[in-house]
């Protein structure tokens, strides 16, 4: 059995996340409930469960408050599922942070998902050191985030976007290159990093090519078209993006 906590500060939801829990992770026990920032906080610390189902609104603060009143008062060692609605902000710092979240209403697809994760990382033994990421990004309030939490199959690492050289599909994986580091591999699509990374300078110049424009050494107009990039790479580039690219190294020459 999966020991976890459900710490939300609205009964009927708590009731709901319960019973979806007993039909579609019926190896999930729950060991308490919580409904305040307080009384999670001394739940969390008396049983130390595998996992806990936060809400990010809590009737006296939020479920970052939380996290931090716990990592002040002792060490967490549980693994973190956020419930939230549709909150970009936040959802966007869980996926810099490689954190599991749900939306509400949960869908029992979704949460199959992120019990199917849990498993793997319990077994895994993973660390929660990407708590400290996410708190970081959430702290700062800024959308400019600067370190990334990959989950590889081997644990989770965190690393500064500026140092990612450029990322490439693998079917349903991505694998990134990046500076001073050996490729590291995960288990998401390229379009997901897309979305995250394009803000931070990346660009998507092939069906299976993202790369950093800082680690850009040349564009080569002969066969086909091709870019050479800091780690010697050449990178094809597709016929669609060559007049957006072409815009993008103007602007940098302008700049």
């Amino acid at each position: 059995m999966i020991t976890a906590l459900l710490i939300d500060d609205d009964d009927n939801l708590r009731a709901g996340m319960k019973s979806l829990l007993n039909r579609y992770a019926p190896e999930i026990a729950i060991l308490g409930e919580a409904d305040s920032v307080k009384t999670g906080t001394e739940l969390l610390l008396k049983t130390e469960p595998q996992v806990v189902f936060l809400d990010i609104h809590l009737g006296d603060g939020s479920g970052f408050d939380l996290l931090e009143e716990v990592n002040k008062r002792g060490k967490l060692n549980s693994q973190i599922v956020f419930i939230t609605a549709h909150e970009q902000y936040a959802i966007k710092a869980f996926r810099f942070s490689a954190l599991d979240f749900l939306l509400k209403p949960v869908d029992p697809d979704e949460l199959e998902k992120v019990i199917s994760k849990i498993k793997n990382v319990l077994v895994k033994s993973e660390s929660v050191a990407h708590i400290d990421l996410l708190l970081e990004n959430i702290r700062k309030k800024v959308d400019n985030f600067k370190r990334i939490a990959l989950s590889t199959a081997d644990g989770i690492h965190l690393f500064e976007i500026s140092d990612i050289i450029r990322c490439e599909s693998e079917d349903n994986y991505t694998k990134f290159y990046i500076k001073n580091n050996k490729p590291v591999l995960i288990s998401k699509t390229l379009k997901e990093y897309e979305d995250l990374l394009t803000e931070h300078g990346f660009e998507r110049i092939h069906q299976s090519h993202l790369i950093n424009l800082a680690y850009l050494k040349s564009y080569i107009k002969k066969d086909g078209g091709y870019v050479v990039m800091a780690d010697n790479s050449n990178l094809p580039i597709s016929q669609r993006k060559k007049e957006r690219l072409q815009e993008l190294i103007g602007k940098q020459l302008n700049s």
